[in-house]
């Protein structure tokens, strides 16, 4: 019977001890909220009206977005008319809320010609000259090179290939002289489309940036062949050299059709698609322009490989799954929140909550003798746990979470009370407190699980009908009710039953459990051979 009540005991207590060990040791915390740590908190204002159905679309792809981009519990709600996002804890803001508010349509189009870094360097790095004589720019301090044609027409216009300014061309039988082809002054027209001219169904001449903004290539693009209507997942992924790549899928029927139709082209660096790239593009910016290496593809055998960062390849599947938003938005405030305030509110917050249970303990233990060290004890193994699970899972601790924990506080010290109280009752009646221990819980259990399963319910409707804090109050409060339920059946139920066949803590004069249950001292151990 000892060995019974000692299992599930030392269990509970390995298993916390463990569980905190191991969150100290990796140094895992909990993660702070927006109130807490600070962060990034942004209103946005759609630029048309937009009814209900769409505003709840564009919050549900926005928190997906979110989601996938690490943010521990974002707070993402419509105040009127508008969308108030906020994010706590995030390291690159601009990224984020770049990922966050591009609303364009993500298009797939054909890449007619390319060149590295923007038009800006391009005409910078070209020097005209009159008919037939040598021009020579600078390209890494060592190359000489004779610069050629540079002119194009406008976005809107037909699309013209960009073309090498480091192209060398020699004389016929004289390979040391560089010559060059008449050339004039670029033209004008030359130039990045504009967004508000960016049509599906006109080339344009777009850029890609690198994470700092700057233009890393300029692409000069087809019409659109297709939408991110077409996607149905992407994930980014190691390939066998340990690479960075995205797994693309695809919808079936006429999306992977449409899909196939310009990989063909493209493949067969057809005039609609010379380069045999296909750019994606998201709000007038190119996101990646991968080759396409084969005619056709299955639909969930896609993959976009390059030279990609694993910020890099997270970031385009992110854009390719929920690359559009049905409302198009524009920031109205950008705010960054400072942590102070909060941290000075968690301080006087863990203040009053440490000495609050402090009081309860010391009351529980003038109350309830020894079996007050039952509850500290026990509120240990509660916390441990807590501690852990909360470090592993990564949720935002938000003062509204604080306060639910506090609040589980007063449930858990609740199942100690109900329990030992059915206990005095037993002694009343006359049995002995080893005979008491197990007919007591086994009854008192059934009023714990009734308060911890009403207060679950309560906790899981708050989660699931409300956003932001209120859902952080109500998990932290659902997962302290359930770690009740397990530190009273695992760890109170056979500490007390222990503590019932010592004599010292049944009869002690000041600290005996018996005196704290007020229990006679003769019905406090029953003797040798005794009934129970």
């Amino acid at each position: 019977m000892r060995r019974k009540k000692l299992t599930p005991l030392v269990l509970i207590v390995v298993a916390a001890a463990a569980a905190l060990t191991g969150a100290l040791v990796t140094d895992t915390s909990p993660q702070l909220g927006l109130d807490l740590q600070g962060g990034v908190s942004v209103v946005l204002q759609p630029t048309k009206q937009a009814d209900d159905e769409a505003l709840s679309q564009t919050i549900s792809i926005i928190r997906n977005r979110v989601d996938a981009l690490g943010v521990a519990e974002p707070d993402i709600a419509r105040q009127g008319r508008s969308i108030v996002v906020q994010l706590p804890g995030v390291k690159n803001q601009q990224r984020a809320l770049e990922l966050v508010g591009d609303t364009a349509e993500l298009r797939f189009r054909p890449v007619m010609s390319s060149i590295p870094g923007s038009i800006e360097d391009l005409l910078s790095s070209t020097t005209t000259t009159g008919p037939g004589e040598t021009t020579t720019t600078v390209a890494g301090d060592t190359t000489t090179t004779a610069a050629t044609d540079v002119t194009g027409q406008s976005a809107v216009g037909q699309a013209t290939p960009f073309q090498d300014p480091t192209t060398t061309t020699t004389a016929a039988g004289d390979p040391t002289t560089t010559t060059t082809a008449p050339v004039g002054e670029p033209s004008t027209g030359f130039e990045l489309t504009p967004r508000e001219d960016d049509v599906a169904d006109q080339p344009v001449v777009l850029a890609e940036r690198d994470a700092d903004g700057k233009v890393v290539s300029t692409y000069q693009l087809g019409p659109s062949a297709a939408t991110g209507q077409i996607v149905s997942t992407a994930a980014p992924e190691l390939d066998p050299s340990g690479q960075w790549q995205v797994r693309l899928e695809i919808k079936g029927g006429s999306s992977i059709d449409a899909f196939n139709a310009i990989a063909a082209e493209c493949f067969s660096g057809s005039p609609t698609c010379p380069s045999k790239q296909l750019a994606i593009v998201l709000d007038s910016e190119v996101i990646s322009a991968p080759t396409i290496q084969q005619p056709s593809f299955e639909r969930d055998k896609i993959q976009i490989s390059g030279s990609f960062t694993e910020s890099e390849a997270k970031d385009l599947a992110l854009v390719l799954r929920y690359g559009s938003l049905p409302v198009n938005l524009e920031p109205q405030t950008v705010q960054t929140v400072s942590p102070t305030l909060g941290e000075d509110s968690l301080r006087a917050g863990l203040a009053a909550g440490l000495l609050g249970l402090a009081l309860v303990c010391l009351y529980m233990i003038v109350y309830y003798r020894a079996l007050g060290l039952v509850v500290v004890l026990g509120l240990g193994v509660w916390a441990s746990l807590n501690y852990a699970i909360i470090s592993k899972l990564g949720v935002a601790l938000t003062l509204s979470g604080v306060t639910g924990i506090v609040v589980s506080v007063g449930v858990t010290v609740d199942s100690y009370v109900v329990y030992f109280e059915r206990l005095k009752d037993e002694l009343r009646a006359g049995r002995t407190l080893r005979s008491s221990t197990e007919r007591s819980f086994a009854r008192a259990f059934r009023t714990i699980l009734a308060a911890d399963i009403s207060s679950f319910i309560g906790a899981a409707l708050l989660f699931w009908l409300t956003v932001g804090p209120v859902r952080g109050f109500a998990f932290f409060l659902g997962l302290s009710t359930i770690l009740d339920v397990v530190v009273a059946w695992f760890f109170t139920r056979p500490m007390v039953g222990l503590l019932s066949r010592n004599r010292f803590f049944t009869n002690a004069r000041w600290f005996g459990v018996a005196r704290g249950l007020d229990a006679p001292r003769t019905a406090a151990v029953a003797p040798a051979g005794g009934a129970r």
